[in-house]
């Protein structure tokens, strides 16, 4: 017997119809996902009957035998909080920040009933979870943990209560390869521990194909394919799940085929960066310590590593955007100054691209105002129709028409929005740019074009290209050589292809073992 089945849900906003002709049933002990691309409905669909959404859902919707599309606020309340847990994309803005984490577990355990858990009880909880040190975390706040802790203590208060039905919405898009190995491999433990019916949502194939029972595909809010997981990977039947499964990276697949790289443009030798400990505690955080790397002329270098290894920091240090306690920066083995210290023409020399394309927009200002920026601070002496020049020049180049110059940041989506932060990264004619994160927060689709669109872009101008990212399987697709770090330290270095075939370092092992899952 189903724990949760909807029959023909339809699901409007504001009168519009996003969301229609839905089916899904989801079986105790079971997991069935949903895979999609941004705004194919996958979120709508998972949370609007549970009131999470402006939306309004109609159709046939049984949760244990409560009818959620006709339930008044009574039934609605008992369905969330007695049936339901659910697990958020982004855990630091789910939990509450002013709440110790105990506090929040004994939130979550209240709903079941008024009574009280001790202290043993609710350390027990986060061990089940996988956390260490489950005493001493009970007292801690949510900004102290790490995202893959956070999203553990989420998954605790998630259960807490016994739901019969888990509701996980993009659980691991935020977390690194190695945490999202293990999120889901908890998940799973939890689920057939529990008997818990599981909904699972992602835009990551690769995090569904082998965690879920069956597998329902959409596009522009309704079910194209749907049936057990492994048939539709192993035999999709639509040209979009086609595209789907193709665009998503993958170790197995051939390598590409790369350009020919010139002479060596930058060095950095034994950078280092120290941060100052927070609050009252003496001393520094050493979030680098002794890295070098270089980049050649046309060359694309992946840094990889797990959360907190370091890898934005020596990014953002070697772009000159972020803080430089020791070691140097040399272009074309002429030592870099500092920043405020460089001149216009080595500003323009190194453009940041970073890993929310809509966060790092001006939500006030037109396209062409933002693709523009740089040119005003750079390249003070070009006149008007010089600039509008090079801005359609830019916009051209990212694969965007005119028709965007008028457009606010905000009325982009994703993909359109990162197009925009490269068009504005390279219109002044950088040699190199540094990807921060740059497709991590994309669906495979939009992840895809963006890959390469930097590839054609690296041919085309011989850019060489700095992409940080915890994903080898998509720096596989894009870079010549790969740096690893780990706790600030560069673990191991090479080609790309010999690295992923031959790792040294555990935590080379452990990443690419992560990207094959």
């Amino acid at each position: 017997m189903s724990v949760y089945e909807i029959r023909d849900m339809a699901i409007q906003i504001d009168g519009k119809r996003l969301v229609e002709d839905v089916n899904i049933t989801v079986e105790p002990g079971k997991c069935t996902a949903i895979i999609g691309a941004s705004g194919s409905g996958k979120s709508l669909t998972c949370l609007t009957p549970f009131g999470l959404t402006p939306g309004t859902a109609s159709g046939s919707i049984k949760l244990d035998g409560i009818e959620l599309a006709s339930a008044n606020a009574r039934e609605m309340h008992l369905a969330r909080s007695r049936y339901t847990g659910f697990v958020f994309q982004q855990p630091l803005t789910a939990l509450t920040p002013h709440l110790t984490i105990g506090k929040q577990l004994q939130e979550a355990t209240s709903q079941a009933g008024p009574q009280r858990l001790s202290r043993q009880e609710l350390a027990l909880m986060l061990e089940r979870v996988g956390l260490s040190r489950a005493d001493e975390r009970l007292d801690q706040f949510p900004h102290r943990l790490s995202g893959g802790e956070r999203q553990r203590v989420m998954i605790a208060a998630a259960i807490a209560h016994q739901p019969k039905l888990l509701i996980a919405d993009e659980p691991t898009s935020a977390l690194d390869a190695s945490l999202r190995g293990e999120i889901m491999a908890l998940l799973d433990g939890l689920r057939v521990e529990h008997g818990l019916a599981t909904l699972l949502v992602s835009h990551d194939i690769a995090s569904v194909e082998n965690h879920s029972d069956d597998l329902i595909v959409m596009d522009q809010g309704r079910v194209i394919e749907s049936g057990p997981t492994v048939d539709i990977i192993t035999n999709p039947q639509r040209d979009y799940t086609k595209r789907l499964i193709a665009a998503t990276p993958r170790l197995t697949e051939p390598a590409p085929v790369l350009p020919v790289v010139g002479d060596i443009l930058m060095e950095a030798e034994d950078t280092t960066v120290l941060f100052p400990r927070p609050g009252w505690r003496q001393g520094k955080i050493e979030a680098v310590a002794d890295a070098s790397l270089s980049v050649r002329e046309g060359e694309a270098v992946a840094i990889v590593g797990g959360s907190g290894s370091g890898k934005s920091t020596l990014g953002r240090a070697v772009a000159g955007i972020g803080p430089l306690t020791s070691g140097t920066i040399k272009w074309q083995a002429e030592l870099l100054p500092e920043r405020r210290e460089r001149s216009l023409a080595m500003r323009k020399l190194i453009q940041p691209v970073f890993q929310d394309p809509v966060a790092s927009l001006n939500p006030r200002w037109k396209v062409g105002d933002i693709v523009l920026e740089p040119l005003r601070n750079l390249s003070p002496e070009l006149s008007s129709p010089e600039r509008n020049n090079k801005l359609a020049q830019a916009l051209d180049d990212v694969g965007l028409g005119p028709e965007y110059i008028d457009r606010v940041s905000t009325s982009l989506s994703g993909g359109q929005a990162q197009r925009v932060a490269i068009a504005r990264a390279i219109i002044a004619g950088p040699k190199m740019l540094v990807l921060d994160e740059a497709t991590s927060a994309l669906d495979p689709l939009v992840g895809g074009a963006i890959l390469q669109l930097l590839a054609e872009l690296q041919r085309a101008h011989r850019l060489s290209i700095i992409f940080i990212t915890h994903d080898i399987a998509s720096a596989r697709r894009l870079c010549h050589r790969i740096v690893v770090l780990d706790a600030g330290h560069v673990v191991e270095m090479g080609a790309m292809a010999e690295v992923v075939e031959n790792p040294k370092a555990s935590v080379t092992k452990l990443l690419i073992e992560a990207s094959k899952r």
